[in-house]
């Protein structure tokens, strides 16, 4: 039995538009229950205001009452410097970048 892991790959700024547009995905990967994760890959995403911020946290919340797990990785620059600020860095189980999560996730599931 192989996972099914949703990669959604916001892009520009993560703003309440932004927002959102990935809760709707992520609502659509979750409603059809065959979604074992979800992965947010942030490297093209340069800037993150306080509400997509509130996106990220809500769809954390959202994947996990699902019984799905979620996931970050390519957090740099900007974004990095915003999740150090507030301790977001502490909430997120994040990755370097795909390859590492493949690396990890894959790894422990077979």
């Amino acid at each position: 039995m192989s996972l099914i892991v949703k990669i959604l790959q916001p892009s520009g700024i993560l703003d309440s538009i932004r927002g959102n547009e990935l809760r709707r995905e992520i609502n659509e990967a979750i409603n059809d229950n065959r979604t074992d994760i979800v992965l947010i890959d942030l490297k093209d995403v340069k800037f993150i205001d306080s509400s997509g911020l509130g996106t990220l946290v809500s769809a954390m919340k959202i994947v996990r009452a699902a019984g799905s797990q979620f996931f970050l990785c390519s957090i740099d620059g900007q974004v990095k410097m915003l999740f150090e600020l507030t301790k977001m860095d502490r909430v997120f189980e994040k990755f370097a970048d795909q390859d590492d999560f493949n690396r990890q996730i894959v790894a422990i599931h077979h």
